[in-house]
């Protein structure tokens, strides 16, 4: 009986790893925030007339909490 309750708690420890970002996209569905992917990211952000800044309380190591802000003024 105790297996069973031990391995139910591990199940469930797991699924709460495996759970979704606020937008209901795993958090490394968008990629790691390396220097090309940010480069890239950055680049089409300027070509839109954006400002590409990581999201308040973001992780810098995710691309998806990155965004491209509309420049202020414009």
């Amino acid at each position: 009986m105790m297996r069973i309750v031990l391995i139910a708690a591990a199940f469930a420890a797991l699924a709460a790893c495996a759970s979704n970002g606020p937008e209901g996209n795993p958090w490394y569905s968008q990629g790691d925030a390396n220097y090309d992917a940010l480069k890239a990211a950055d680049d089409a952000c300027k070509a839109k007339g954006g400002d590409f800044q990581l999201k308040p309380g973001g992780d810098p190591t995710h691309l998806g909490d990155y965004a491209c802000n509309p420049k202020k003024g414009s």
